[in-house]
């Protein structure tokens, strides 16, 4: 069902958004990961880098991708940056955290979850 379609998983260098990668990716889909997670953290494992080295174990192909959710300028690079690699995007999971207390109409990118 997903062999060669492109999945963008926001916050996936570690715990569920991960875990969702590595199985997409042994079902044959293109990965991005797209997180803000580009160097260790002194407390939590993986990287963008770690993740995409780990799909890449499992058979599957995958982009690692700097991504802060709240910042236009790094979705849509990282959106160019998917599309030049792999053609097209099919899937988002949209995974990673963020939190905004104003009303949808009001909220703007920078506070899009």
């Amino acid at each position: 069902k997903f062999a060669g379609r492109t999945v963008i998983i926001t916050g996936a260098s570690r715990g569920i958004g991960k875990e969702i990668a590595l199985k997409l990716a042994k079902d044959g889909a293109n990965i991005v990961v797209a997180a803000k997670t580009a160097h260790p953290h002194p407390k939590l494992p993986g990287t963008i880098y770690s993740a995409v080295e780990d799909i890449e174990k499992v058979g599957g192909k995958g982009l690692a991708c700097v991504v802060d959710v709240r910042d236009e300028q790094s979705v849509t690079k990282a959106v160019s940056e998917t599309v030049e690699k792999f053609g097209g995007i099919d899937i988002l999971i949209n995974n990673a955290s963020a939190i905004s207390l104003t009303g949808t109409l009001q909220t703007t990118m920078k506070n899009l979850i």
